[in-house]
Order: C-alpha cells, then structure tokens, then sequence
C-alpha cells in the first residue's frame, strides 16, 4: 500500500486529502505552503526546508498544490533528493516551469504528471501511479437500470475533489436519457477548485463525468 504526500497551499488541495481519506486505504502526509507568495520567489529554500522539516515527503507518490513556478521547482528538487519517484503537480503548465521540473524528474527517475485537473488523471506503468488510480483519477462508473431509469451508481474511480460522488448521488433515479448530461451539470455545481470561465477547466471536468456515464450506461445495456 503506497504512501501519498500532499502539499496544500490554502485551500488548493484540501478536498483532494478528505477524498484520499474517505475513499482509499493510503497511508497520507500532510504539509502546508503560505497561502499568500510572491509573485516571484528568488529563493525557495526557507519554505522547502520547513517542509522537509516534516514528514510529507517520506511518501511513494506526492501531489503538491503549491501553484507556483519557482516553489514547485524547489519542492520537485527536494523531494527527488528525498527518493520521492511518483509526483503530480495539478494546475497545468502554466502554474509550473515545465522544462526545469522535467529535467529535474529524468535526472531523478521520477514519474512526473502535470495536469491541469486531476479527474483526467489516467493509470501508467508507474507502480505508484497505478495504485492511485485504482481509487482516484478519470471517473469510471457502473450503473444499473431498470425501466428507464438509473437505479443505482457506483464508483469505480472518482475525482480527487469528490464531484464524482456527489454526481453520482444525484442521478440516481433520473431517466436514462438525461444522467449523464445532469451527471456533468451537477460536477459543474461542485466547489470544485477547477478553473472556471475558461474553455477547460470545470468544462472539462463536466466532460469527463458526462463521458463517464455514457459509458456505463452503454455497458449496463450489454450486461
């Protein structure tokens, strides 16, 4: 059973620790960053220090909302140090500088996933990877039906900010011709931290469980 670190800053990431709680049997470490940053940090190291000073990267796989490009920069060189292999950086390339962090993971071997949202998160042949998303990542569901309805839904794989449950909840009872685009309206009502106003974002996150119900509507019809 792997062990998953997870750096909050504010709070960015703190659903995605009540749903590792909740939903899965990991083992979790904990860290907080300052909520409030410069825009431009020279130099990282008092705040990298004072999370080494704790336990969060005596951890297989870590995920750090630091949401910031020259902070993450030090935490990703820390934790690589420290023989962290698996790391994930929500927020997508703009909130990272993608070319340092890449080089710093091959230099290390360390897996290293950058994702805007973490409900796209895919399995890989990372070991560590793997385990996690047996629980959490891209929403896979299983639903049952009777007369045209959704009788009961169950979920295979959630969303790290807990939408996918509380979406599943919801549809069930609707007909069979509505749930799965309640399904991505109901992820969009979330207080999901994903970026709203945008093309991706909470857009893309709707997608996803909308997807996610289609599909498990199409298998409960072959069963």
């Amino acid at each position: 059973m792997i062990t998953v670190g997870v750096i909050t800053r504010g709070k960015y990431g703190l659903q995605t620790i009540e749903t590792l709680k909740k939903r899965t049997p990991f083992h979790l470490k904990v860290a907080a960053v300052p909520e409030a940053l410069p825009l431009i940090i020279e130099d990282t190291r008092p705040v990298v220090e004072d999370l080494a000073g704790g336990s969060v990267f005596d951890c297989d796989l870590l995920i750090t909302y630091s949401l910031h490009p020259d902070l993450t920069t030090g935490i990703v060189e820390e934790a690589s140090k420290r023989g962290v292999k698996t790391i994930i950086i929500p927020g997508g390339t703009r909130l990272c500088d993608v070319s340092r962090v890449e080089q710093i993971a091959g230099e290390n071997g360390v897996h290293l996933v950058i994702d805007e949202i973490c409900c796209a998160l895919e399995s890989s042949d990372d070991p560590a990877m793997k385990e996690l998303t047996a629980y959490i990542g891209k929403p896979d569901l299983a639903v049952t039906v009777e007369d045209g309805l959704v009788t009961s839904v169950r979920v295979l794989r959630g969303a790290p900010c807990g939408s996918t449950w509380h979406s599943a909840e919801r549809i069930v009872g609707l007909s069979v011709n509505e749930a799965a685009s309640r399904a991505g309206l109901y992820v969009q009502q979330y207080p999901c931290r994903a970026v709203r106003g945008r093309k991706n974002g909470i857009h893309t996150s709707a997608m996803l469980h909308k997807e996610a119900v289609e599909k498990a509507l199409k298998d409960a019809k072959r069963s």
